[in-house]
């Protein structure tokens, strides 16, 4: 007996907060208190076509963030190309460049939740969530890219040495380009926290990052001011190494998403849930996987073996109802139910054959 769950919306008023992007719970004691308006102000339902319009605004969410962000990335970027026209100092040039890299990386963000929106169909039984991990790769190699650049001009500055003017004007753009990443960091993973996108969620830490190593600008000045000339290029080179850091985490943060990986507190958290509902006498296996920014999971179950065909369904369908309220950005859960064993008989022995272990 198997109970598939096709997409349906449940209540977002769910007690638990969204998973990040290894599946790790995320609090916020403002989003819990807060939790409650989405039922209030909009009727509990399992429609399938709610879980559509809940799918098309997720999308609505990151794009509208991606937009935000990239016009705000943009003006920081703005400002800090004029003042390296008038300096010339190859930290805040590093730091321009990535932040340039940064807003362009909007792009295939974008693309990638506008994607995501279509349906799933015959080929793609999944549908199109899988874009943003793509997109993920994409950024990147962009950022990867961005690295080389700004680590060339660097090392290329300490060989022919260049002075560096209008150091107050330098100082003024590193602060501009903190004040600018760190306020698109923390709104891109708050939205990102919100629909559960690994990709936005990592973009956001990155543009994070690169707000801390927009304050290394800010020491090259500095340093410079205090008469060291190769301060200027010697933290173009440390906030490389501060980008490629980034570059290695956010690559962790995909390999881990197009593996089918997530936190095994998810895996327990949803083993948990099934083994209370009223007739699962032992949950067997489960697996969920993330496929955009929705979680889809499957289960196996053993119910007793006296039941019906309807009271076994009854069972599952129980228990899956109870993972859509419980578990947050679950969207789809399929759980075969089994009869418990009699006399050590096998409900799968036909099928033992084909699954067993190789010695």
């Amino acid at each position: 007996m198997t109970a598939e769950g096709s997409p349906h919306a449940h209540d977002t008023s769910s007690h638990h907060e969204p998973h990040g992007p290894d599946g790790r719970q995320h609090h916020g004691h403002l989003g819990r208190a807060l939790a409650w308006l989405p039922g209030v102000l909009r009727p509990h339902s399992h429609d399938a076509a709610d879980s559509i319009d809940s799918a098309l605004e997720t999308s609505r969410q990151g794009i509208s963030a991606l937009k935000i962000s990239l016009i705000g990335l943009a003006a920081t970027a703005a400002v800090q190309v004029a003042i390296f026209a008038l300096s010339g100092s190859v930290s805040l040039l590093a730091d321009t460049i990535h932040n340039f890299a940064d807003a362009l990386t909007a792009v295939p963000l974008g693309l990638a939740f506008w994607i995501g929106r279509r349906p799933a169909n015959r080929r793609y039984t999944y549908g199109y969530g899988r874009a943003e991990d793509l997109a993920g790769i994409f950024v990147v190699t962009i950022v990867a890219a961005s690295s080389v650049v700004a680590g060339w001009e660097a090392i290329s500055r300490l060989i022919h040495p260049h002075q560096v003017n209008q150091i107050g004007l330098v100082i003024v753009a590193g602060l501009v380009g903190f004040a600018g990443n760190e306020l698109v960091g923390q709104y891109r993973i708050r939205v990102g926290r919100q629909i559960g996108s690994a990709a936005l969620e990592a973009d956001g830490f990155h543009a994070r990052t690169d707000g801390i190593t927009s304050l290394g600008v800010v020491a090259g000045a500095a340093g410079v001011a205090l008469g060291w000339q190769a301060a200027d290029p010697v933290f173009g080179l440390l906030i490389t190494v501060a980008i490629l850091m980034v570059v290695k985490n956010a690559a962790r943060n995909i390999y881990h998403r197009l593996m089918d990986a997530v936190d095994p507190g998810l895996v327990e958290q949803i083993t948990d849930v099934l083994g209370s509902a009223p007739g699962v006498l032992a949950v067997e296996r489960v697996r969920v996987r993330w496929v955009g920014h929705e979680l889809h999971a499957e289960a196996e179950v053993t119910s007793a073996a006296d039941l019906s065909l309807s009271d076994a369904h009854d069972v599952a369908e129980t228990a899956r109802h109870r993972l859509l309220h419980e578990v947050r950005r679950l969207n789809a859960v399929i759980i075969h139910t089994s009869p418990a064993e009699h006399e050590a008989s096998d409900p799968h022995a036909l099928t033992a054959h084909h699954f067993t272990s190789p010695s």
